[in-house]
């Protein structure tokens, strides 16, 4: 006697569960999912712990800003035969170096800067796009993201730029907290104001550069940011807000791109869009409880 109607959908039920989970373990441990995974968290870490001083000194717009720079770098990249993120990540730290010299010269105006430098980034791109029709297919790799296509040099490009903002940071933690809060304390108190400005915003443009391959340049902003904003509603404390932070990017990218693995998804708008709901929630959460 054969299996009834009911227990032969469960059975479909668990055949389809079955080859499901076969995919998404599958997915998982393939080579490009776990390069992907690799960068992936190590910009979840750099990202925040850059992102935090940014939006602390209203500085949020700088990474998109540099982002524009990294995808004129990226452009001339292939035109050249250069290697593209390489030539992005130059791009983006020349551009760190003017906005800080603008920022001198507009003190009042420390915004004019960044609007500055990001219409020379997106004229330069356009200019470049014009000029490597046959390349705009992978230039927009850039724009959207690509993290199932990153390599080893990639990778190792990614890990010198997190080993350097970990250390940079780990070391000027305390300058870094004092010049975000109240700039002209740091300067009466000894700092060098000016050298820890430059610090800060180059290492923007090297976790910008590198990211860019991983979300893109449309939505690296969102890295820098978002996680960010999520700590800052649940924390009490700067070292509280700065370590949230990176966990909150650091289950975003996971989730993200086991979600884009698995529904064959674009996993940098995933990434980001998995930002966005934690933090929708956080504010409902936080609406919810008492004050």
């Amino acid at each position: 006697m054969g299996p009834s109607l009911g227990e032969g959908r469960v059975w479909e039920g668990s055949k389809k569960d079955f080859i499901r989970g076969l995919i998404i373990l599958d997915i998982i441990y393939s080579d490009f999912f776990q390069r992907a995974l690799a960068g992936g968290l190590m910009i979840g870490i750099t990202a925040p712990l850059i992102g935090v001083f940014l939006v602390l000194r209203r500085l949020s717009m700088i990474g998109d800003t540099l982002a524009h720079v990294t995808i004129a770098g990226v452009a001339l990249g292939f035109l050249t035969g250069f290697y593209p993120l390489g030539a992005g990540l130059i791009f983006a730290v020349v551009a760190s170096f003017g906005i800080e010299k603008l920022r001198k010269a507009y003190k009042s105006l420390a915004e004019l800067s960044i609007a500055i430098i990001m219409s020379g980034g997106v004229a330069l791109a356009s200019l470049f796009f014009t000029l490597g029709k046959g390349y705009n297919a992978d230039v927009m790799s850039y724009l959207f993201g690509s993290i199932y296509t990153l390599d080893n040099t990639d990778l190792l490009v990614v890990g010198a730029v997190t080993l350097a903002v970990v250390l940079v940071v780990t070391l000027f933690f305390k300058e870094f907290f004092l010049l975000s809060f109240e700039e002209d304390a740091a300067s009466v108190s000894g700092l060098p104001v000016k050298l820890l400005n430059m610090l800060i915003t180059v290492l923007t443009a090297l976790v910008i550069s590198t990211a860019i391959k991983i979300v893109g340049s449309l939505l690296v902003s969102a890295l820098l940011t978002i996680p960010v904003a999520t700590s800052l509603l649940l924390s009490r404390s700067f070292k509280t807000s700065v370590i949230l932070s990176v966990a909150i990017s650091e289950i975003a990218v996971i989730g993200g791109l086991v979600v884009a693995g698995v529904w064959n998804l674009a996993p940098g708008a995933t990434i980001v869009l998995l930002l966005i709901a934690l933090l929708t929630l956080t504010l409902i959460g936080k609406k919810g409880l008492p004050a």
